[in-house]
């Protein structure tokens, strides 16, 4: 007698989305995968492959000095898709891992669509399946309709919202007036290009900035940001020195113009293979379209600059996971269904993948009827998804992965030696953790 398996239902194909039906189909599980695009496109979205990168195409550091990196690497051991994508397709970022993000989504787009365990379902899914185990990773911008099934099983939502950053086209910048540097010379020297600033530019822009229009904000939306990704102009209303010990600090970058550090520095980081376009490293923002094109302007190099994206901002929705899951990410009302990805509170990219892999790994082995595993709290993946199921429900928030989030290390540690032993006590910990799995 043969058994049938049962299939997973997972709405939303993007990080979290893909990487869940990629490991479940890895498992013998099959998935049927839906995906609203092309039919029908969120106000960030543009692309109709799968895994579409919109803030940005870094993926932040790729050293194990931070955490983030640490991640990386233990997704990269798993066997995550969202990995092998980020590194057959990477673009040179100094201490960074960034990627062509066309390359990128039609890397993902093929492996799934090529899987013959996963059907992808190129429809909208606005309703949550009435019964069989599902995986909400319908992101940051559920669809309304999606939006108020989940309130349903939920009954509490919440909203931050995050910025997009420009980007401009390489052959329209002054390149006399800017300079090749990755902060303190990592890399190759010349995947950034900087935007040298005395101390007359930066307040003249700075209160550009203050006295520029703003797009307003919608009547059911509040004016609450993720810190990670907090716009310009709401940085430097902070306070007039914010904006020079954040996006456009100058530690660690020297004009060889002068020989010296300039007062303030705006980073361009490569946006493609081809270096034909270039992101405004930390210029999330809120500014009309008009006012954003005549600000930027000022910049030295960026006179003529021809912007291929212009900044914007959008909701992004998210549930109170420490009220609402179990440490799997399965819904403590109907252990059926998983959230996987950004709307559960993690925040990144590789945070969210880092969710639908564990998501995928566990719903296909309630389904094969094995037991679920949780990674060990001392991994980067375990750390994270212990914050977002067991923090302080009155005042969650999104959160990336950090080290702060890690269990201490027994006894005295020297300070500088603190990461690299956290990191060393992940990788053996999550050895142990794969033979279990495996």
């Amino acid at each position: 007698m043969t058994m049938t398996i049962p299939s997973i239902t997972i709405i939303g194909a993007g990080l979290a989305g893909c990487e869940a039906a990629w490991q479940a189909a890895r498992l013998g599980v099959p998935v049927s995968l839906h995906e609203m695009k092309p039919q029908k496109f969120s106000p960030a979205h543009h692309s109709p492959n799968l895994a579409e990168l919109v803030c940005s195409n870094s993926l932040r550091g790729a050293s194990m000095e931070n955490a983030v990196g640490l991640l990386k690497e233990e997704l990269r051991r798993l066997g995550s898709l969202f990995m092998a994508a980020a590194d057959a397709t990477k673009v040179p970022a100094g201490g960074a891992l960034a990627v062509d993000r066309e390359l990128f989504s039609a890397f993902v787009t093929e492996k799934i669509e090529q899987h013959q365990l996963i059907t992808l379902e190129r429809q909208e899914l606005s309703e949550l399946p009435a019964a069989g185990a599902v995986i909400v990773a319908s992101g940051p911008l559920t669809s309304d309709r999606l939006a108020e099934s989940l309130r349903a099983v939920t009954g509490d939502s919440l909203y931050f919202y995050d910025a997009i950053a420009p980007i401009v086209s390489a052959s329209s910048l002054d390149l006399g007036k800017l300079f090749k540097a990755s902060r303190y010379g990592k890399g190759d020297g010349d995947d950034y290009l900087n935007i040298p600033m005395d101390e007359p530019l930066y307040n003249a822009f700075v209160d550009e900035l203050l006295a520029a229009e703003k797009v307003p904000y919608r009547d059911f939306e509040k004016g609450v940001h993720f810190e990670g990704c907090m716009p310009i102009e709401e940085m430097a209303g902070r306070g007039r020195e914010t904006l020079r010990f954040g996006p456009m600090k100058p530690v660690g970058l020297i004009d060889p113009a002068t020989g010296k550090e300039p007062h303030a520095v705006i980073q361009l980081r490569m946006e493609n293979r081809k270096a034909t376009l270039y992101n405004l490293v930390g210029f999330q923002t809120k500014l009309t379209w008009p006012e954003q094109r005549r600000i930027f302007r000022m910049l030295p190099g960026l006179e003529n600059a021809e912007f291929a994206r212009l900044g914007s901002m959008h909701r992004n929705t998210f549930i109170n996971s420490p009220q609402l899951l179990t440490p799997l990410q399965q819904l403590k009302s109907a252990p059926r269904i998983f959230f996987a990805g950004q709307i559960t509170g993690v925040e990144g990219y590789v945070e969210s993948a880092g969710s639908g892999f564990l998501a995928g790994v566990n719903s296909a082995r309630l389904a094969l009827g094995y037991a679920p595993l949780l990674p060990p709290p001392t991994t980067a993946l375990g750390a994270l998804i212990r914050h977002i199921t067991n923090t302080d429900v009155r005042h969650f928030q999104p959160m990336n992965v950090n080290y702060g989030l890690f269990p201490e290390l027994p006894g005295r540690v020297k300070k500088k030696e603190r990461r690299s032993l956290l990191a060393e006590r992940a990788l053996a910990d999550l050895d142990g953790w794969q033979q279990a799995m495996d």
